[in-house]
């Protein structure tokens, strides 16, 4: 591998320098790796995508686009989006957002997004299958310190989710209910996922829009 004398391991932190990092993740081999990077280690994901796990993405990607249609409130979302401050972090959360006034401030293109000139997104969400402990441990320390408004967790085995408001230096609280979608409880998203493993996606999309447009 250019660049680097040996390979490093995947699915878990490492030590590495920022350029280590940047020779893995622009290896051709980890082309469908999530890459994160934060306080001097590196994670290379290459773990498979289960049934579960994608159908989870797909609900709370769903639930979300939903409940903006239902209350008119402006939303870009953005699917397995790479974010990079230049020599300190990245991320690669399964979804993220930006909301309201700031949906405009969503990138375009087809390079990873630099946080050197792009603001960070209100809410990311990454969903867990294996990966649990790292994403309400260290993931959670990577996205407070990229300052995002809030951070969820999908616990795809328990269909649960652990969401977190991004607070002033460096930390976070727990909530039951969205600041950057108030009106918005966590707990009509859980259910969606319980839904989820019984019903199509147009039969739980009815399901919550129904609840929405009841509110």
């Amino acid at each position: 591998m250019s660049g680097l004398k040996t390979k490093l391991p995947t699915d878990i932190w490492v030590a590495a320098t920022w350029e280590e990092f940047i020779a893995m993740a622009d290896d051709p081999a980890y082309s469908k790796a999530k890459c994160y990077y934060r306080n001097g280690q590196m994670r290379i994901e290459t773990m498979p995508v289960g049934p579960n796990h994608a159908r989870d993405n797909g609900s709370i990607f769903l639930g979300v686009s939903l409940f903006c249609i239902a209350k008119a409130i402006p939303l870009n979302g953005l699917d397995n989006c790479s974010y990079r401050k230049t020599g300190i972090r990245e991320c690669q959360p399964d979804v993220s957002y930006y909301i309201g006034s700031r949906a405009q401030l969503a990138p375009s293109g087809s390079s990873i997004v630099t946080l050197d000139v792009t603001p960070p997104p209100d809410l990311v969400i990454e969903v867990a299958d294996s990966t649990l402990a790292d994403d309400i441990g260290e993931k959670r320390l990577l996205y407070e310190e990229l300052k995002v408004a809030e951070y969820w967790v999908v616990d795809v085995q328990k269909s649960k989710i652990i969401a977190f408001a991004i607070i002033a230096d460096n930390g976070s609280r727990r909530i039951v209910q969205s600041e950057v979608l108030p009106g918005l409880t966590i707990a009509v998203l859980e259910e969606a996922l319980r839904r989820s493993r019984t019903e199509d996606q147009a039969q739980v999309g009815a399901w919550l829009l129904a609840q929405f447009q009841q509110q």
